[in-house]
């Protein structure tokens, strides 16, 4: 069922040069429960639908002590009533990781708990490492699973649109909430259902969701180096469908602000980035310190790991993100900017946020 566009076009507030989005890893920093990480949650998705921020994504990571984003739409429906216009959505389900049938059953239930607000975003990624993807997965045969993806993408969209051709294995079977319900006797049901977004990193994702005339999502934040290829093959790719006449390509940014010259900024993100370098290490856990970072002894290779990594995070006083931002979406071509503070503290990344919404003039709710 095609998706209204404004539901994936947002507008573009105040100064900023696209519409402005928020990606959340839910991070818990040292010292911090996933109870206060959650917390966080809620007052930046408070802070995204006052201040005029488009949609608000949580993204699946397994296995991470420093992010407790394991169970998105279960985070969700938790934001959805917390919150009551701005979008909500995956950013994304790690669609390998799950049966099509259980996605479209979370998200008509999202759906039908926050009408219209609802975003499905899939990856065919694990977002964790192998054995952690085998757990879930209940098999050892990984690429079996993001090989299928463009198979299991289908079946999701037979469920959520609840349209399979007579004679299929699952016609009979329905994903409820859903469109079903409209055709039971006496049903009434909301023709809508979640707009679905691919996201990806490389050139994968691009080109299907393309080809598929679908809205991309891409990584920006974690695969710099692939960002202008991947969003040319894409625009090059795109094929006009129900969903989309045109393309539409959101980036996601690491982005953090501070009230100072930039000396906290930096301090944050050196934590952050010594998570980065433990979890790629085999090591993961949570967020260290400003402290804890600042005292640590980097090899060389660490430190060419950091200095790679914090090269592609816009962060330091308010002026010099937002001047990034501008930079970025001007070489990039992005339709929208979806941005994620990774820091210790959630205060810090509530306070990037307002200070990224003050510089660009978005609007007081």
């Amino acid at each position: 069922m095609p998706a209204n566009h404004d539901e994936i076009r947002g507008a573009a507030h105040g100064t900023a040069p696209t519409p402005l989005s928020v990606l959340d890893l839910v991070t818990v920093g040292a010292g911090n429960t996933a109870t206060q990480a959650l917390r966080t949650s809620v007052d930046i998705a408070r802070l995204a639908e006052r201040r005029g921020f488009h949609r608000y994504w949580v993204a699946e990571h397994h296995s991470m002590p420093g992010v407790a984003s394991s169970s998105p739409a279960v985070i969700l429906a938790h934001l959805a009533a917390h919150t009551d216009r701005v979008r909500l959505g995956s950013g994304g389900v790690m669609l390998p990781n799950h049966a099509p049938l259980v996605i479209a059953e979370q998200f008509g239930t999202l759906e039908a708990m926050a009408p219209g607000r609802i975003d499905l975003g899939l990856g065919r990624a694990p977002g964790t490492d192998g054995a952690t993807a085998a757990a879930l997965r209940r098999t050892d045969r990984l690429n079996e699973g993001a090989d299928d993806f463009p198979q299991q993408l289908a079946e999701l969209t037979r469920f959520l649109d609840d349209d399979f051709p007579d004679g299929h294995r699952y016609s009979r079977i329905h994903a409820v909430p859903g469109p079903v319900q409209a055709t039971s006797p006496g049903g009434v049901q909301d023709p809508h259902r979640p707009p679905v977004w691919l996201l990806g990193s490389s050139g994968f994702s691009a080109r299907l969701a393309g080809v598929l005339g679908l809205p991309f999502a891409f990584a920006h934040h974690f695969s710099a180096q692939n960002t202008i290829p991947a969003l040319d093959l894409y625009r090059e790719s795109f094929q006009p469908s129900e969903v989309l006449d045109e393309p539409y390509a959101l980036i996601g940014v690491s982005a953090l602000a501070t009230d100072d010259d930039g000396t906290e900024a930096r301090r944050q993100v050196l934590a952050a980035a010594l998570n980065m370098v433990r979890l790629r290490t085999g090591r993961p856990g949570l967020v260290p310190t400003p402290e804890e970072a600042e005292a640590h002894h980097f090899n060389e290779m660490e430190q060419d790991f950091i200095d790679s990594w914090n090269s592609n995070v816009v962060h330091g006083a308010v002026d010099e993100v937002r001047s990034g931002l501008d930079d970025l979406q001007k070489r990039t071509g992005a339709d929208e900017l979806m941005l994620t503070a990774n820091a210790h503290s959630g205060e810090v990344r509530l306070r990037s946020y307002e200070l990224i919404a003050d510089a660009y003039g978005l609007p007081q709710a």
